[in-house]
């Protein structure tokens, strides 16, 4: 098992740079840090973020700080009631012993009684009630989240794109309701109706062009068609049974 770890830590690993050129990082002569995608950070994450638990767990922090993790592979949120400075700069003491640093980028506190913070495509925080004006604390799918299948869409729908629609429809509506299963807790229905609105633009220029439709294609390819006739899921029309 080591030595397989070993091999994956000097396997190279095909990056692209902020000016989407590409770049080979890792290799033989790494001597420290794996590359973003390698196949072995989740295996390593897991190990020091077990460790990181125990401490946590072993130095009674839940009960001294009124705290709690939530980790998910490398990413975790500690929920403290008035202690969040004492548990960042513990947290930062000790994964320095373990060799890491935070991402002081990613870092920060938040008063989630009065702030949003994001945490695994979603938002936690503040909340308004459109039709009381009410505000309470919940979660909803995060802007991020919306924008990330959004693009997703848009790469289904290439312009140059020749597959039968039938093809194209079911690859659109695989992707709809998987992102619409794992959003399926909390307030949704605004970023719903906005996932919706851009499903609905971008398959209406789509077939537009397919069909070298001269107008805007708003008669021919109507929501109700789209959303009917033709097949594409409507994630406001989708019910789940979500439980605590």
């Amino acid at each position: 098992m080591l030595h397989l770890i070993k091999m994956w830590l000097k396997a190279p690993v095909v990056e692209r740079d902020e000016n989407g050129k590409q770049r080979i990082t890792g290799g033989r002569n790494s001597q420290s840090g794996i590359p973003q995608g390698g196949v072995v950070s989740p295996l390593l994450a897991n190990l020091y973020m077990n460790r990181f638990l125990k401490h946590w767990r072993k130095t009674g922090k839940n009960e001294l700080w009124e705290a709690r993790i939530i980790s998910y592979a490398d990413d975790f949120v500690i929920l403290s009631r008035g202690h969040a400075q004492e548990a960042r700069e513990w947290t930062r003491e000790v994964m320095q012993r373990l060799g890491l640093t935070l991402n002081e980028a990613k870092t920060s506190i938040k008063d989630a009684r009065q702030e949003k913070f994001d945490f695994l495509g979603y938002s936690f925080g503040p909340h308004c009630y459109r039709k009381t004006g009410k505000w309470y604390r919940g979660a909803s799918p995060s802007k991020k989240s919306q924008q990330r299948v959004k693009k997703k869409v848009d790469e289904l729908l290439r312009a140059n794109l020749t597959k039968p629609w039938e093809e194209i429809r079911t690859h659109l509506n695989q992707t709809l309701r998987g992102w619409a299963a794992y959003f399926s807790y909390g307030t949704r229905t605004m970023a719903y109706r906005a996932v919706d609105n851009h499903v609905y633009e971008s398959v209406r220029h789509f077939l537009r062009r397919r069909h070298k439709v001269q107008t805007r294609g708003t008669r021919q390819f109507s929501g109700e068609k789209i959303f009917g006739k033709l097949g594409i899921v409507r994630l406001r029309d989708i019910q789940y049974d979500v439980r605590p």
